[in-house]
């Protein structure tokens, strides 16, 4: 006997235990040699429709987040004459991101990582107060294998029609029922890729070049990928994404404590569990009829009354189809309901205590989202129109002229991210009698133009006399740049550096 036979009966022995249409592992599949093989083939899930207020807020969150991604390139948003009307656009061509009313730039991409970890945070709380709520209900791979698993129900039928299906030989109907479930998949596969594209380009013109051939190649390259994508992970990878490929079900365990709630079976009533026929009392037994209808409808093929397991995606699938067969047999709802670590130890309807929302972790998480929030709506009222930089020259580092004097030169980029053009001087403060020329301009206090939306790069000389080296204070000398806005006389002022021999 090998090591392996032991570990391969147990396997089998809870394997054949299993609903038909559930995933089993395999490990005695034979290999040339005549070996057992490690490797578990997937074996195809057949979730049975549900119905309930868990599938009914399930189709209503598919409907709003779809409408959501499909619609909302085509929002207009008036920002003024010459400026692109697209309500949510990354505008990687022009480096500016737009949503609505408000217009970031790549030197502003700070509010885009406080964006992210907002988001991180409410997940994070989301998941300690209802568990994997996001992907039981919001993620956009269970919401696309939604979406892919009714196109197939719509075509082939139910659980066991699709089951039978897949057994019978391949006959006219197998061939044009799967044939228009692939086909369907990869319609919505395209419609899927073709919107992400018109999120970078205005929508209205990019589909008019997609249908008439005049798209940029990389349009198609990437609507080609982001369709292949999700045909294959929504219409055939399906729950082998979630227990495969996506890490939050390995990481989701650092945001639960006790107080978590989890869909769970409530094994206090349920055991001991056994078929039920009507007009047989319910003493010494407990309410679960082991009709596995909730392992029928769980899109990931597993048995929720196993216990907290990484494969579950809290659906609550399996809430729904328990209530209805407790409604059936006449026994009270909640047999397997969304349940608390604590109250999972319950062994009876009295040790179950009440949820509190309200604790450490959760105001922890509430705490830090209310403050990245407060910094990034404080770094935002005061965002100016104009950004500055300087930039020394590096070779050289400086120069000697033949006066005697020493000179740096900069270059020093204006941005105005005003919606009309502004003016400015340059000015320098930190050592005296500095001499300063730009190039292009006849004096180096002289106006400055910069029209909208553009940035302005301007070569700057800074010359400090032969008479003047004594207000020098070594190599490197402390030097601002002031650049000041005309109009309204308000001030950017830039650190820098003067370069010089030295003593």
């Amino acid at each position: 006997m090998t090591q392996m036979e032991p570990i391969s009966k147990f396997i089998h022995t809870e394997a054949a235990e299993a609903a038909p249409g559930v995933a089993r592992i395999d490990v005695e599949a034979v290999s040339s040699k005549g070996a057992r093989s490690l490797y578990a083939s997937r074996q195809t899930i057949y979730p049975k429709r549900a119905k309930g207020r868990f599938r009914s807020i399930k189709w209503a969150v598919m409907v709003v987040t779809l409408g959501i991604y499909y619609l909302l390139p085509w929002i207009r948003w008036d920002r003024g004459e010459g400026r692109p009307d697209q309500a949510f656009l990354l505008d990687f061509e022009h480096q500016r991101l737009y949503f609505g009313p408000i217009e970031i730039w790549p030197q502003e991409l700070y509010f885009i990582t406080g964006i992210l970890i907002v988001s991180a945070l409410g997940l994070f709380l989301v998941t300690s107060i209802a568990g994997r709520m996001w992907c039981g209900y919001a993620c956009p791979q269970t919401v696309w294998t939604d979406l892919m698993i009714a196109v197939e129900r719509f075509w082939q039928g139910d659980r066991n029609a699709r089951m039978r299906l897949d057994q019978s030989a391949w006959t006219f109907e197998k061939i044009w029922k799967k044939t228009a479930t692939h086909v369907t998949w990869l319609l919505i596969g395209i419609a899927t890729g073709g919107v992400l594209v018109f999120y970078f380009r205005d929508a209205p013109t990019l589909a008019a070049e997609l249908v008439q051939g005049d798209a940029p190649l990389v349009a198609y390259v990437f609507m080609g990928i982001f369709a292949f994508t999700t045909y294959l992970l929504g219409g055939i990878a399906r729950e082998q994404v979630c227990i495969y490929m996506c890490p939050w079900p390995r990481i989701q365990a650092a945001m639960f404590d006790s107080e978590s709630l989890l869909v769970s079976y409530r094994g206090f009533r349920g055991e001991p569990r056994g078929p039920h026929k009507k007009g047989q009392p319910w003493l010494n037994r407990g309410d679960c009829v082991d009709c596995k209808a909730c392992v029928a409808v769980c899109p990931m093929g597993i048995d929720i009354r196993d216990g907290a397991q990484l494969e579950c995606i809290q659906c609550a699938l399996c809430i729904d189809a328990c209530d209805d067969i407790m409604d059936k047999v006449g026994r009270p709802q909640g047999l397997i309901a969304y349940e608390t670590f604590r109250n999972m130890d319950a062994v009876a309807e009295a040790d179950r205590r009440p949820v509190r929302v309200v604790r450490p972790r959760t105001v922890l998480y509430s705490v830090l989202i209310t403050l990245v929030l407060g910094i990034m709506g404080w770094a935002w009222v005061t965002r100016s129109p104009v950004e500055i930089s300087v930039i020394e020259d590096r070779n050289p580092l400086f120069v000697k002229l033949s006066d005697g004097g020493i000179r740096n030169g900069y270059t020093i980029k204006i941005l105005n991210k005003a919606h009309e053009p502004l003016r400015f001087r340059v000015g320098v403060e930190g050592i005296a009698e500095t001499e300063t020329s730009i190039v292009g301009l006849a004096r180096g206090d002289a106006e400055i133009a910069v029209d909208a939306d553009v940035v302005r790069a301007l070569k700057v000389y800074v010359t400090v006399p032969a008479g003047a080296k004594g207000h020098l204070g070594g190599a490197s000398t402390p030097l601002k740049f002031v650049v000041t806005d005309l109009a309204t006389g308000e001030h950017v002022v830039r650190d820098t550096a003067f370069r010089s021999p030295g003593p």
